[in-house]
């Protein structure tokens, strides 16, 4: 009898079969899609062919930050040639509040506009320049009011969206009181669009009965559903969503794509007619949130070497009119102000700040990013205090063996964090690159080079514990061919990839023969959104799930019609090894369809083990943690502030990889983004709370040109401890946090200007102007100048 690998040993206990791995030193698919994308051949809703009476949708949106309708007069909108319906807010059939979890968040505005640039009417025409120009003839009267425009200015007005939320570990007050040393200061971080290349963007078609087919860019398809369903007045399973692909998501598709489909699907029905809403992109950067700008202050005691003793955090989010995800943001802003870091004693308090300005929503990392920030700047400030290099304070006060339990009281279990640093220390060369920038720093009055490594620890799951479950549905056909459908989406990360593989391994097959198809609501029902990195977590467990349930069936026909033991089927490279005999994959499943076995099953799972107590601000909200760090080399002109990022060395945890080829792209293009927050991607708003970039020829993104000279990645091969599917980990989100060695290292560039005796203030996002006023700064400090106070406000 021939002896079968473990891993073909079936098991209907999936954590068993997820404990298994992938072989990596095999050839691995390319991207599902990679092809597609190159050559045009990927279908985008906007590709899509229209249909011969399909309408367009432009709005009209308010031009005050905070105001009453006093009157509104549409008449010479209706009168455009070409127009065919205009809508307001008492023609919506159901309800009008289309926010995701709370309220607030309306399709159209009523009484009130609550931000520059809320929709008040839509516009339905025979074409999209009809419907854009006629919405520039609305006479609208407003009696404004008085708008609050930032964060700070809705902390000392009370002013919030959601209740204040605090974590305590320890004795705070006792602790600070006795620490030799101490810092206070502020950080201001500013926001980020974005900036998908596949802009927002619906299509609705009617169907009998007053149901709907949306066509959506959505990362949340079941979302798009429920509230398309609640505008129209109709049950839920009357909307059809279906989502094949996105052109970019980031966050910004998990709410707010919502409203595309929900404002088509009023019109399609009012009319009978197909409807597309797309949104240009000045549109979409005025309408739709960003990440949230944070404003957090600190204080924070520490010992002479440096070791961290007490920490008290004020996180101050710029919610925006309403929360749309503003919870779970600030949340988990206060779950990463850690970061890499034990805090004995700490007191994190998340404020949801109300602002007039366009709803903020979730952004990859969602909030992650601004507590890691914080936690990043403290470390640099507490290196400059003490008279050491930032990476021995980091080294120092790393969770370890003995220091392991986060402020929310989650362990970190798995202690790899200083090995991983120490690891990209050694291969990296960071001591005798940091010995030679030093030299060089001392010689060089007018090019300033600076170095950082930086670590990351991201939590991965849902801090919403609902959200935790996956769903998939798996069809074997009689050729061998298999059909997958999940709820997950793609945005272009692979996910599809990813889960064909899955299925693919489960069953023995090659990966050719899985097909992925559109993610469809009426496939997979109730389905999460695909963010928190958890999209392969979830919606790949839900397949395997399902795969395996169809692979039991066929061991047990198999054990049946050719009398053979358990041990002696297996599946393996398309062959069906049974006892002596082998048959090809196809053959096999025809015969077992001729015998009546089911090919086909649905699968489901729902994380482990997870839990956060609110009301105790205690609990595991998350499954496992994600890790990695990077270092950054950056040289820049004292003369200016512009800079270059010369090299990036990038050691990351994925788990045991299911596709590294993937991973590796998601790790660069995470780094690039978050290093495009941090530097160039400016968003500016005037005193009237209009937002000023608001199109590409005034908002910087990254580009070809900022990709760091020298840029190497390599993974960190160690399986995940946590029964996750295959032992992988997670990889969107947490190398996006990795782009703040870049922001480290231009600090560390600025305070060469003072001989590190001083921690400058830096701006967020460190544009080449803000990296001039921080040098300036450290020069004035070396030179003995004492600082004006307003002056340090206006660099921070």
């Amino acid at each position: 009898m021939r002896k079968l690998p473990n891993d073909l040993t079936i098991q209907k206990d999936n954590a068993k079969v997820a404990g298994q791995t992938f072989n990596n030193k095999l050839k691995q698919p390319i991207h599902e899609s990679a092809k597609k994308h190159v050559t045009g051949e990927a279908i985008y809703i906007d590709d899509m062919p229209e249909w011969p009476n399909e309408l367009h949708v432009a709005t009209g949106k308010s031009t005050e930050a905070h105001a009453d309708i006093v009157s509104i007069n549409l008449e010479k909108v209706r009168a455009y040639p070409g127009v065919i319906d205009v809508i307001v807010q008492s023609d919506i059939p159901g309800e009008v509040d289309v926010s995701p979890v709370l309220s607030g968040d309306l399709l159209l505005a009523g009484d009130f506009v609550h931000y520059i640039g809320q929709p008040i009417f839509a516009v339905a025409a025979t074409s999209f320049r009809a419907a854009k120009q006629a919405v520039e003839l609305a006479e609208i009267e407003y009696k404004t009011r008085e708008a609050t425009l930032h964060p700070k200015e809705s902390l000392a007005r009370q002013e919030f969206v959601l209740p204040t939320h605090t974590i305590t570990c320890g004795d705070v007050s006792a602790a600070m009181a006795s620490a030799p040393r101490k810092i206070k200061s502020d950080l201001y971080i500013k926001g980020q669009e974005h900036f998908y290349l596949e802009g927002q963007i619906s299509v609705a078609t009617p169907t009998e009965d007053n149901g709907v087919v949306v066509y959506a860019s959505s990362q949340h398809p079941a979302e798009v559903q429920k509230l398309v369903a609640k505008v129209l007045g109709v049950p839920v399973g009357q909307v059809l969503v279906e989502v094949r692909r996105m052109g970019g998501g980031f966050g910004g598709k998990e709410s707010q794509a919502a409203v595309l489909g929900c404002m088509a699907a009023v019109l399609a029905i009012r009319n009978r007619r197909p409807v597309k809403y797309r949104m240009p992109r000045q549109d979409d950067m005025v309408q739709t949130g960003k990440r949230h700008d944070f404003w957090n202050s600190y204080e924070v005691g520490f010992s002479e070497e440096g070791e961290i003793l007490s920490a008290e955090y004020d996180m101050v989010g710029k919610c925006g009119c309403t929360a749309d995800l503003s919870d779970g943001v600030v949340d988990r802003a206060m779950f990463h102000a850690d970061n890499a870091y034990f805090l004995p004693n700490a007191r994190i308090s998340g404020y949801r700040g109300k602002t007039h300005t366009v709803s903020n929503t979730a952004f990859r990392g969602f909030g992650g990013p601004k507590g890691v920030l914080l936690a990043e700047t403290v470390v640099e400030e507490i290196a400059c205090s003490v008279g050491k290099d930032a990476l021995d304070i980091r080294k120092l006060n790393c969770y370890q063996d003995g220091k392991s339990k986060t402020p929310y009281g989650q362990e970190v279990d798995e202690n790899v964090l200083l090995t991983l640093m120490e690891e990209l220390e050694e291969s990296s060369g960071y001591r005798a690159r940091r010995s030679a920038i030093q030299a060089f720093n001392k010689q060089s009055p007018f090019v300033k080079k600076g170095l950082a490594l930086t670590p990351v620890k991201f939590g991965i799951s849902f801090t919403s514990k609902h959200l935790n479950q996956g769903g998939a549905l798996v069809h074997i056909y009689t050729d061998g061919s298999v059909h997958v459908s999940h709820g997950g989406t793609e945005m272009g990360q692979g996910l599809y990839t990813k889960v064909a593989q899955i299925v693919a391994k489960t069953f023995g097959i090659d990966y050719q023969r899985v097909n992925v198809g559109s993610t469809r609501t009426d496939k997979v029902p109730n389905a999460s959104p695909t963010a928190a990195s958890a999209g392969t977590d979830l919606n790949g467990m839900a397949a395997l799930d399902a795969a395996q349930t169809i692979k039991v069936r066929l061991q047990e026909f198999a054990m049946e019609h050719f009398g053979i033991a358990a041990e002696e089927f297996a599946i393996e490279d398309d062959t069906v090894f049974l006892a002596k005999e082998t048959m090809s994959f196809p053959e096999f499943v025809k015969l077992a369809y001729m015998n009546r076995v089911s090919l086909s099953s649905t699968g489901f799972y729902k994380t482990p083990k997870i839990g956060y107590d609110r009301k105790a601000a205690k609990g595991r909200p998350f499954l496992y943690y994600a890790n990695g760090a990077a270092v950054a080399e950056v040289v820049v002109d004292t003369f200016t502030g512009e800079y270059k990022v010369t090299q990036v060395d990038i050691l990351h945890d994925v788990g045991a990889s299911i596709n590294s080829d993937i991973d590796i792209g998601q790790i660069e293009g995470a780094f690039v983004q978050g290093m495009g927050w941090l530097t160039s991607e400016e968003l500016s708003w005037d005193e009237k709370g209009r937002i000023t970039t608001n199109s590409p020829a005034n908002y910087k993104i990254p580009t070809s040109a900022d990709v760091p000279e020298k840029f190497n990645v390599k993974l960190f091969d160690r399986a995940n401890s946590e029964e996750s599917v295959y032992r992988s980990k997670a990889v969107g989100e947490p190398p996006l946090m990795l782009g703040i060695s870049v922001w480290c290292a231009l600090k560390d560039a600025c305070a060469a200007m003072s001989d590190h005796t001083f921690s400058p203030p830096l701006s967020v996002p460190a544009t080449p102007e803000a990296v001039f006023y921080s040098m300036q700064a450290a020069k004035e400090f070396s030179a003995g100048a004492v600082l004006n106070s307003e002056k340090s406000v206006k660099i921070l």
